[in-house]
């Protein structure tokens, strides 16, 4: 039997992948400092470090929360970006090809190979415990499964490896593997993250927080059975779109052709086995975080919240059953600012921690801030997404999606706050000068939209222009509103998400050439979190005809599975309740077709830049209908002279939009299919011929 060896240094950096090419391996002539694989593992170090360079490719090309310098999936038909206008233009027209933002394909299948090389050898290593090695193994199989997750999510069905390691030496042909179906990938990544789970603990503390734990295994397997079980991979039997000409060599369909409404089962049970993992809060391991009132007198760079309204329901009782006493403004924002640290966390299910790339989440902030805070203030939100967010009493904005085919047809609000009405609008703290249509908003949109007129609290500023909370306006002529660059926010409306108060840098002197967003406070990457499991367990509950039994994710019990009212609002009233609005009304609840209808609309809020929406109106097959829509936005041309026609929304010509249905899966690259001759490319896209 032929001795494998190893350089050193690819510990570091080299696990190479299916798409490798065969002369990287062939390194014996050009090295002779290396380690047999039964060294490396021997070692502790070594070990360690080797288990480390298969998570490292989480990073990048990889990360959940991204700026668009990679695959921009956090911006679909919610968030646009204004620089690089051209790559815009390409991302919505499907300009894009075969060659553009590949990163992740070869990541993923290098990530994969050093995982199974760590799982294969890691057993010989005599410096750990068994209970050590356990968890080791369990690490590496999770992070294998999630990079198959990844690669699902982009590309749609891949090749599965399994615990097979390809041979180099061997010739091209004989490398060559076909694409798995879609249900083979998920329920290999299910199975493999159940296997994970059953090693990993239930807990880390703050030094091992990006690595994952039994939750973590639980609530990815939960994802990506959701994603089994939508129409992108189960078509209703109404559906007229079944990608039929995704296919392999041999001509079978890789997408399931029939309905299967167990598919949903599996995804509600895989959601509560995450939400009945025992732990501190009542009981379970998981909660939403919360904050309680603060003393803004005390505090700086917090506004004075208000209570919410009283609904008779979540008004009368105290949390996790209520409102009484929690902020739900801070309650959300401070999930994502960088206030609140991971470990302190209970929502936090799986993070990557800080460890971004370029183009994770304080490259995002960076182009939020405005200007006259050094930002680049070119990430915006569209007009749809601002109408997404409910007033505070629950109820839609009027005059919603107006000027859409379908939208409300009353007129929207006219007027402003004024220092004479400010008191009729005590459900929120816009200030003076600020249309009627961001008054009395729900609070994740406080925490989430920066309209027109928005304080931003810029507590490390250090000119005295903008120390402390400062008030910013996006009209022509104003600074941060309409310039003759691209530096300016194209619908008026910009994002406030992930901002903290000490993010603000206006030292122009400073030297920050080498790293621009020092200045911004690290955050923590949101992976998963529990209000996405809930979710998750709404919809697929919200899908079933019948009752279904399911196995837990160990065997120990047994799901009675059907859709109730009661297990609906096991998903969505908690949401609800945190945010700060009623709950839905029974109507909603009895009527799967409007629950469904407002279990997309909680996400699209909830979840709003953290990397979801792209892609669930892809697995709802809404992709087609959703981004084809024009994006409107306010009249960022106008001035302040014309208030009122800057804040009536108009088609935003320089933010195209369509679809067409090869977008609904990336394209595989022309260098991989070269490699790969049994590999067969999505549809819609060209081969290398």
């Amino acid at each position: 039997m032929k001795k494998k060896y190893i350089l050193l240094t690819v510990i570091l950096g080299l696990g190479l992948g299916l798409a490798s090419c065969t002369d990287q391996l062939n390194t014996d002539k050009f090295f002779k400092d290396r380690m047999s694989l039964e060294d490396v593992f021997k070692d502790e170090d070594y070990s360690e470090e080797w288990l480390a360079n298969a998570f490292s490719y989480l990073t990048g090309s990889n990360a959940d929360v991204s700026s668009k310098g990679h695959t921009p999936f956090c911006f679909a038909d919610d968030m646009y970006f204004g620089d690089r206008d051209n790559f815009y233009r390409r991302l919505k027209n499907g300009d894009y090809g075969e060659g553009d933002q590949q990163g992740p394909w070869g990541a993923c299948y290098k990530g994969i190979r050093q995982a199974t090389i760590f799982i294969q050898n890691i057993d010989i290593n005599e410096d750990f415990t068994a209970e050590e090695i356990a968890d080791y193994k369990a690490q590496a199989r999770f992070v294998r499964a999630y990079y198959y997750w990844l690669l699902l999510r982009k590309y749609g069905p891949v090749p599965l490896l399994g615990d097979e390691l390809l041979d180099y030496d061997e010739a091209y042909e004989d490398l060559a593997r076909p694409r798995n179906t879609y249900d083979e990938c998920a329920d290999y990544i299910a199975s493999e993250m159940a296997l994970a789970a059953k090693d990993l603990p239930l807990e880390r503390g703050a030094l091992s927080i990006a690595r994952p734990t039994r939750g973590a295994a639980l609530a990815a397997r939960a994802k990506v059975l959701l994603y089994a079980a939508s129409p992108i991979n189960n078509p209703r039997p109404t559906d007229t779109e079944k990608f039929t000409d995704l296919v392999d060599r041999e001509g079978k369909c890789l997408i399931a052709q029939e309905y299967d409404e167990t598919k949903w089962a599996r995804a509600a049970a895989a959601a509560r086995d995450v939400m009945e993992l025992p732990g501190k809060y009542n009981g379970h391991r998981y909660e939403l975080y919360h904050a309680g009132f603060k003393d803004v007198e005390s505090s700086p760079g917090f506004p004075a919240s208000v209570k919410p309204v009283d609904d008779g329901d979540f008004s009368t009782m105290e949390w996790p059953n209520g409102w009484k006493g929690i902020d739900p403004y801070e309650s959300y924002r401070a999930i994502f600012n960088g206030t609140v640290a991971a470990e302190n966390n209970p929502e936090l299910i799986f993070t990557r921690g800080q460890n971004q790339s370029t183009e994770g989440i304080n490259v995002m902030v960076g182009h939020q801030l405005p200007r006259a805070t050094n930002g680049w203030n070119t990430h915006g939100l569209t007009q749809k997404q601002c109408d997404a967010y409910y007033m505070y009493n629950g109820y839609d904005i009027q005059g919603k999606d107006h000027e859409m085919p379908g939208g409300d047809p009353a007129e929207r609000v006219k007027g402003f706050i004024t220092d004479e009405n400010k008191g009729d609008y005590k459900y929120c703290n816009v200030a003076t000068g600020v249309s009627l249509q961001y008054a009395n908003r729900e609070p994740r949109f406080y925490a989430s939209v920066a309209y027109n007129g928005s304080i931003w609290y810029f507590l490390n500023a250090e000119k005295n222009e903008n120390k402390g909370p400062k008030q910013i306006f996006y009209y022509r002529g104003e600074g941060n509103g309409y310039i003759n660059t691209m530096f300016w926010l194209r619908t008026g409306i910009g994002v406030m998400k992930y901002v903290h108060p000490d993010d603000a840098n206006d030292n122009s002197s400073q030297d920050n050439k080498d790293n621009p967003w020092d200045h911004i406070r690290k955050k923590t990457e949101p992976a998963i979190r529990y209000a996405e499991v809930l979710m998750i367990y709404a919809e697929a509950i919200n899908e079933l005809g019948g009752s279904h039994n399911v196995a837990s994710w160990n065997g120990e019990k047994m799901y009675v599975l059907e859709r109730t009212e009661a297990d609906l609002k096991k998903g969505i009233r908690p949401i609800r309740c945190r945010a700060g609005i009623p709950d839905y009304t029974p109507e909603e609840y009895g009527s799967q077709a409007l629950f469904r209808k407002k279990l997309k609309r909680e996400r699209q809020i909830e979840l709003m830049g953290e990397g979801h929406r792209y892609y669930d109106l892809r697995r709802w097959k809404d992709a087609q209908e959703e981004e084809s829509k024009p994006i409107y936005g306010c009249n960022a041309q106008m001035t302040r002279n014309d208030a009122e026609i800057f804040h009536t929304p108009v088609e935003v010509a320089s933010l195209p939009t369509t679809f067409s249905r090869k977008m609904y899966f990336w394209p595989i690259s022309h260098s991989e299919l070269k490699r790969n001759k049994l590999l067969t490319q999505n549809p819609g896209w060209t081969y290398n011929d």
